[in-house]
């Protein structure tokens, strides 16, 4: 394949405005048409980033620009039929998480892209993330020894813009997911322990609740706020925390190794190692402190240099994401996420939900 990939996007809500502008930090590729059932949503992205078609037909626009990739930024439940329809026109396809509903659509959408020879996707923006990218590099040096225990956590403000659209609106495409508030989050939590949990189908134990104790006298009450999910592999272990009343809104992850502890901050973009001292007793617990200030303050200078390259920014692990995955279309190589890696975390989500449900319905 040579020249420009054309690239159209089909969901014009907010993550839409992410993804047109990181494709068009790129020299390869170019967006040429945006789809949104509302004309007026996909007009209005069309002007604000100058592309030139705009579409309240998927179909339509699909045969008028016969795009190379497709993006799909719509809710979930409209993913499988969307990404099909690609698909079958000859696009490979970028599908923001939640991949699909449920873990049997998304084994059938990856068994059609297979069947197609097209290229698939997911939205895993932060394991691409400059911590993560950083992580995996000290996880190959052999810094962290071998790994032993893998703890994720994830805070969500429920008052925050996102928050308030799925409180304040009962019939949210939120509402309708088996796993609700979860579903829509938790691929955060599990795409940073599932390259360290390699099972297909590991040991897991699920708890979870409704935190807020204000009742609003509809489907909204019965949403949970509150999931921890332990995971057992056959040789590492994880700890997973989604939480939507812990303060500060916290998003790191901790890998527990043989040699060291590495702890990856995803809002302060960091990443940090704790080691095991080399020192007498005394001096050996007053050195650590010294030792964590000395590797804040680099982390700190490598992220005032992102900052003056214009790649300290909200969506960088977005962008990496996005070039990796039309490199592996110029290129023929494999997608930066692997099927194996979406259908496990499919599974995981349905299993935890499974538990969910049957848990809150004894409570």
């Amino acid at each position: 394949m040579s020249g420009k990939l054309k690239i159209a996007i089909v969901g014009c809500g907010q993550i839409a405005d992410g993804h047109i502008s990181e494709i068009q930090k790129l020299n390869n590729a170019e967006v040429v048409g945006v789809c949104d059932l509302e004309i007026l949503m996909a007009k209005q992205a069309a002007s604000r980033y100058g592309v030139p078609g705009y579409y309240d037909r998927f179909t339509e626009m699909l045969e008028s620009e016969q795009p190379d990739v497709v993006h799909i930024t719509t809710p979930p439940q409209a993913h499988l039929s969307l990404a099909s329809t690609a698909i079958d026109a000859g696009c490979h396809v970028y599908v923001e998480k939640p991949f699909t509903p449920t873990h049997e659509e998304t084994v059938k959408l990856i068994e059609h892209a297979e069947t197609k020879g097209r290229k698939l996707t997911i939205g895993h923006i932060y394991f691409f993330d400059p911590p993560a990218l950083a992580l995996r590099e000290i996880v190959k040096d052999g810094t962290i020894g071998d790994p032993v225990h893998v703890e994720s956590f994830y805070g969500y403000s429920l008052a925050g813009p996102f928050g308030r659209a799925i409180m304040s609106n009962s019939t949210h495409w939120v509402h309708d997911l088996p796993g609700k508030l979860f579903q829509n989050n938790i691929d955060h939590l599990l795409n940073k322990i599932i390259e360290f949990v390699d099972d297909d189908q590991p040991l897991i134990k699920v708890f979870g609740k409704v935190q807020r104790t204000s009742q609003v006298g509809d489907i909204r009450d019965d949403m949970p706020d509150e999931l921890r999910v332990m995971i057992q592999g056959s040789s590492t272990s994880a700890y997973a925390t989604f939480s939507s009343h812990i303060k500060p809104t916290a998003h790191f992850m901790r890998l527990y190794g043989t040699k060291n502890i590495a702890h990856a901050d995803f809002i302060a973009r960091t990443l940090t190692l704790e080691q095991e001292p080399t020192l007498p007793s005394a001096i050996g617990r007053l050195l650590p402190a010294f030792n964590m200030g000395k590797q804040y303050k680099r982390e700190g200078w490598k992220n005032v240099g992102r900052f003056m390259r214009s790649d300290f920014h909200f969506f960088a692990g977005m962008h990496t994401l996005i070039s990796r995955f039309y490199d592996s279309i110029l290129h023929d190589t494999p997608p930066p996420v692997s099927h194996r890696d979406i259908r496990r975390i499919s599974w995981m989500m349905d299993e935890i939900f499974r538990q969910l449900d049957e848990q809150l319905k004894k409570s």
